[in-house]
Formats: structure tokens, sequence, C-alpha cells
């Protein structure tokens, strides 16, 4: 006989309590319902007890600031238990008060200090502002006297930079000294009878930073301490916006010396009695110099002040002078000299100097009649002062160490046909463009890379009120 299935006795077959009995994963449920919040709120109950604020923190500071993590009362202001959202200026000014950033700002245009410097985003260079806190005044320049000595519409180095000054309108490097570049780029013989040798950029152009051997040195002027020289080192030029970092020394290039990058092919002989050359030095030096060296000479030989005539010095169209002249020591001296000088002045010093006033049109004659020992000499010529720039960008900084992985001439390429000082040699704009773009595939191009936006030139001196136990405990 066949069973009969209702659904009436199929349901009394179903446990109508079957949730109420307790199962492992139903256990697992509720201990985490129980423990998560247990934990979280001894969690927060530990960061009170042993004041850590991190837990409220929007995020970990930048490294200069990474001591104050825990010290929200040093940025933010407490207001009725709670901490301001934005840090105020007086805090951060109670440690470094940044000067303004240029006299003529107009004052409306200052941001607050948290505009351009946004904490609370990792450990990241906090001077890396973006390019619209720049551009927020740059890109509509306004000064308040009105006038404007800068480009007035700036977003970025690709919109709307213009070229360096330095390289606008012609402009040409005012230095006294003359020099080829495009001959010392190519093998040249070392001195009159020296081999042929291949100079290097670093051969001559180097920063303060670099200790190492000159390849081309001479000792005698090295060790030397000519009068013109200046121990006081280059100041940056006025109105610069100096950058609150350290120099390492590697950042600009010195400006060449004789001494270090001339002395060795450039050689100042005067006599061939003598197998040294003249100071590296002013006409006045070099005269005294000159007339003591022959005074020491003609005293250990007085039997030479029987001048003989060589014929191979004879000159057409000039009367020639009796065979044999005798003279005083003093005679002796006055013509040596002025003949040394004659030399000098119209063939050595004059392939690098510029003369502000010429050499006398016969300098054996006047000199050797005058010879005293005064620098008012008027029968001596006045060399202009060198006037080599050492910084070509007086309102960015520019770090030659960072670039020390590419060679001279990829970026002064000019350097290479160069044949009058009057060249600027530094590179273009679009020369460091190659580089320095947007993308992940290019070095970084934003303003703070190159420009500082506070005059640390003109920065004020703060007395800050913190000392390590108590930076460690409260914040104050």
């Amino acid at each position: 006989m066949a069973r009969t299935r209702t659904t009436k006795k199929l349901a009394q077959r179903i446990d109508l309590n079957y949730f109420k009995r307790p199962t492992p994963f139903k256990r697992a449920k509720l201990w985490l319902t129980i423990l998560i919040p247990a934990l979280a709120i001894a969690w927060i109950a530990w960061r009170g007890v042993t004041r850590d604020s991190r837990v409220y923190s929007s995020g970990r500071m930048s490294a200069p600031h990474a001591v104050l993590e825990k010290q929200c009362s040093a940025c933010h202001v407490s207001k009725a238990g709670e901490f301001s959202s934005a840090a105020t200026d007086s805090a951060c000014l109670s440690c470094h008060d940044g000067p303004q950033h240029h006299e003529n700002q107009i004052a409306s245009a200052v941001p607050n200090c948290a505009t351009c410097h946004m904490e609370h985003r990792g450990r990241i260079q906090l001077v890396a502002a973006s390019d619209q806190s720049c551009a927020e005044c740059h890109a509509h320049l306004r000064v308040t006297n009105g006038q404007l000595h800068y480009a007035a519409n700036i977003e970025s180095l690709e919109n709307g930079h213009p070229e360096f000054a330095a390289l606008r309108s012609g402009a040409k490097d005012r230095d006294t000294i003359l020099l080829n570049h495009a001959i010392h780029m190519k093998p040249v013989r070392q001195g009159p009878n020296g081999p042929i040798v291949q100079l290097e950029c670093t051969d001559c152009h180097r920063p303060a930073g670099v200790n190492l051997a000159w390849p081309y040195e001479d000792q005698q002027y090295s060790h030397a301490t000519p009068s013109y020289f200046s121990a006081a080192s280059a100041s940056s030029a006025q109105g610069t916006l100096q950058s609150p970092m350290p120099p390492t020394g590697r950042e600009t290039m010195l400006p060449p010396k004789f001494a270090t990058a001339c002395a060795r092919c450039h050689l100042l002989s005067f006599d061939k009695h003598f197998d040294v050359g003249v100071p590296h030095d002013t006409p006045g030096v070099i005269h005294r110099f000159l007339s003591k060296k022959f005074q020491e000479y003609i005293a250990a030989h007085p039997a030479e002040v029987r001048v003989v005539r060589d014929p191979q010095r004879d000159l057409t169209g000039k009367p020639l002078p009796p065979e044999v002249r005798v003279l005083t020591a003093a005679q002796w001296v006055g013509e040596r000299t002025a003949a040394a000088e004659e030399l000098l002045y119209r063939k050595t010093c004059k392939q690098c100097h510029t003369f502000v006033t010429p050499s006398p049109s016969s300098p054996v004659r006047r000199i050797a009649s005058s010879i005293d020992a005064n620098d008012g000499n008027s029968s001596l010529p006045e060399i202009a002062a060198a006037q080599m720039k050492e910084k070509w960008f007086p309102h960015a900084k520019f770090d030659h160490d960072a670039h020390r992985g590419f060679s001279c001439t990829g970026c002064h390429e000019k350097a290479l046909t160069s044949t009058e000082t009057a060249d600027i040699l530094v590179p273009g704009i679009a020369t460091c463009k190659t580089c320095h773009a947007p993308g992940p595939d290019h070095a970084e191009s934003r303003c703070f890379e190159c420009h500082t936006y506070h005059d640390w030139s003109k920065r004020k001196e703060v007395h800050s009120t913190f000392t390590l136990p108590a930076l460690q405990s409260s914040g104050r």
C-alpha cells in the first residue's frame, strides 16, 4: 500500500527553533561584535592616556615636522576641546619667520602659509608647492608701484616662461678678459715648445667644492697672492631670493684663475737670462719685480754693462746703434727693464687683457728715462680689471652638482664655436626644457625647482619656546 505524504505531515518534521541553536559561525560573529568595539575603545583610550593625537590626524607629516606628529597643539589652536582644522600662520612663524616674497608684493596677494605648504601628506618635500600656487599671482602679476620689471603672465615653465634674461635682446658678456673658447676646445700646444694637448672643460672651470689637482697649474703662481686678489667671497646679486639650504660648494663655477688654468701654457717669460716668469699682477708690481731681478743680475755679472750690438736685432730704416756701448749699471737695468715690459705689454699680456690706457708708443725710450719704483709711473699702462660673472641667473637657483652626469658641452654647446669674449655661453630655456618637463619620464619642472618664494636674505630671527622635555610631553 502506497504511503500518503501531505504538506502537513512534512511540516511536522521541521524544527521551528532551529535558528536558536548555537553554531560555531554564530559564536564567532558574537565574539567579533563584542571584541572589535571593545578593542577600538581600548585603543582610543590608550591613545588618550598616552596623549598620542595621531589617531585624530589627517595623515603623516613631512620629514621636517615629523617630531610634531604627536603634538597637534603645536600648530592647531584648541577651541572647546577641539583642534582647528587649519594651522595658523602664527604657529608657523613661531619657528621660522619666513620673510616677504618681494618688497613690491601686493599685501592682498600674500597667501597663508598652509596655502602653499600643505601638511599631512606623508613624508614629502614641503617646499614642493604646486605651480597653481605661484600662478595665483604670476599669471596676472601686479605690484604696488605699478611698474613691472618681470614677465607678467607666467603659469608654468611650459606656459608663459620667457627666455632667460641673460640671453635676451642681444645681451653680451662684459668681461674684459679676451678668450677664444673654440681654440681651447681643440688640440693645442702646451706653451711655446710643449706637447700637443686636448683641454677639458674641467681643466679651467670647477666649483669651489671640488678639491682635485689642476693639470695646468704652476706652483710659482698658485702659491703667490696677487695684489688684486680679494679674500672676500663673492656674494649673490642684490635682490636675489636666496635659498635657506646650506651651500655645498658645487652649485656654481668659480672664475678661472691664471695660476691654476693658464700658467702652464701661457708663460710670462721676459728675458733669456731668467727661467722664471714675471708675477701675474699689476704693471706696478711687475715693474718692481723686473727692476729688482735685473739689479741682482748685473750686480752678479758686472761685465755685462758692456753691450755689443746684435746684428740680428737691427731694424730696416732705423739708425744703427754703436757696435759697443758701455753703460752704467742703472742704465743697463733701465734698458733691460724697458725691453722686457715692451715684450710683455705688446705681446704677452695683450693676448688676454684689455688695456684701459694703451702701452707707450716707445716703451724702451720712455720707461728707460723714467725708471722709478712708484706704481704711479705715467709710463706704465693701466689694465682693465676682470669682470667675470659668477652667477648668470640672479633670481634663480642652479646646482651644477645635480647635473654632473651630463657633459659640459651637452648644455654649453656654444663653447665649441665661440670665438669672442662677448658671447654668452649659458644654455637657453629650450635646453632646460629637454629634461625638465611634465610627466614621469622627465625631471622636475615645477616653479620651486629653480625659484624660491621667500627672500631668505631678509629672513627674521625667531626666539623659539620649545625645549626637548616639553616637546616630548606637551608640545610647548
